[in-house]
């Protein structure tokens, strides 16, 4: 992950988003406000109780978002980013706030925008904790990010992302100090993905499985669990800080608005792709709903007509999703 040109073309191919494409700003609670430093690839927000936000920033230099919760003992991170460059300046920053090391670092799932800077980590002696189908997913589902003709070096950067090395299948706790944080495995974005909690700091890093006002990357996605995952995670932690994949800082609340964006692209889709409407013909029918209730949202203009076509393949059973490994 030495090369960031060619992480960005990965990012590219796995969201469409063009590099200088900004998040627009959204409310936040005043513990959250934050000022970005302008030699860092990401906005530092503190959380409170010692859980800190990584917000990805408007040039998109980091490709995703990060965090990570000081405890007693060592810190544990969320998330690294997609590259080795930006998981180094996260590594600074923490180091700045804390001399305790950092021992746990949690993928939240296998895209590499959230796992390209993880060797950073494991050179610094943290190990990678990851739901049990990331480790095989990590080096051979990435590939198809780059397209049909990958190149020996973007095979040999997957090749040479750091995997996890402790797993886990439904639920994990980890202890730092007097410091409790659950991590659950629930379905929807890739069939692995993990969402962290930090029950003192009311935090939740919900990884991909939330988006912030910002249209989701649908390549892996299996909608229906999906749905049912938001409102279980909603019940968990009603009154907590969320931390998305991408987009700003939340709440419950905006978790419940991307809950009502992944209905209505199954609602809207139903019906065309019942009828054997496939193509642009289908996106068409599809569009002005979807550009009347959510045009506004980031990243509208790269993932609406995926969105429209991979829920619509879903509803037509031929939509490829990763094979989870056979459960021990």
């Amino acid at each position: 992950m030495h090369n960031f040109k060619l992480v960005c073309v990965s990012l590219r191919l796995l969201f469409g988003i063009a590099l200088a494409f900004a998040f627009s700003p959204h409310a936040l609670p005043q513990s959250t406000q934050a000022t970005p430093a302008d030699s860092l690839p990401f906005t530092l927000k503190p959380l409170g109780h010692n859980a800190y936000a990584a917000i990805d920033g408007p040039k998109g230099e980091a490709g995703a978002n990060a965090g990570f919760v000081i405890g007693d003992d060592a810190v544990l991170v969320v998330d690294s980013f997609a590259s080795a460059g930006a998981a180094k300046k996260l590594l600074a920053e923490i180091h700045k706030l804390t001399p305790l090391p950092v021992k746990y670092v949690v993928n939240t799932h296998y895209h590499l925008d959230h796992t390209g800077g993880n060797r950073v980590f494991q050179d610094a002696g943290a190990s990678v904790i990851a739901h049990r189908n990331v480790p095989a997913w990590i080096h051979t589902e990435n590939l198809k990010f780059f397209g049909k003709n990958i190149k020996p070096e973007q095979e040999s950067l997957v090749e040479g992302l750091g995997s996890p090395n402790i797993v886990y299948d439904r639920n994990a706790e980890i202890l730092l100090g007097s410091v409790i944080v659950q991590v659950s495995y629930f379905p929807g974005h890739t069939g692995g993905d993990s969402v962290v909690f930090i029950p003192s700091a009311s935090v939740v890093f919900a990884g991909d499985l939330f988006w912030n006002q910002t249209l989701p990357n649908l390549i892996d996605a299996s909608t229906e669990p999906w749905i049912a995952t938001l409102e279980q995670i909603k019940k968990r932690a009603p009154s907590a800080i969320f931390v998305p994949g991408h987009g700003d800082v939340g709440n419950v609340a905006n978790v419940e608005a991307f809950r009502g964006y992944l209905q209505d692209i199954r609602k809207w889709t139903e019906a065309p792709a019942k009828a054997g409407r496939t193509g642009d013909d289908l996106a068409n029918a599809v569009m002005p709903a979807l550009q009347e209730k959510y045009g506004k949202w980031n990243f509208f203009g790269y993932f609406s007509r995926p969105n429209i076509l991979d829920t619509a393949a879903e509803w037509s059973g031929i939509k490829k999703i990763p094979v989870p490994t056979a459960a021990n």
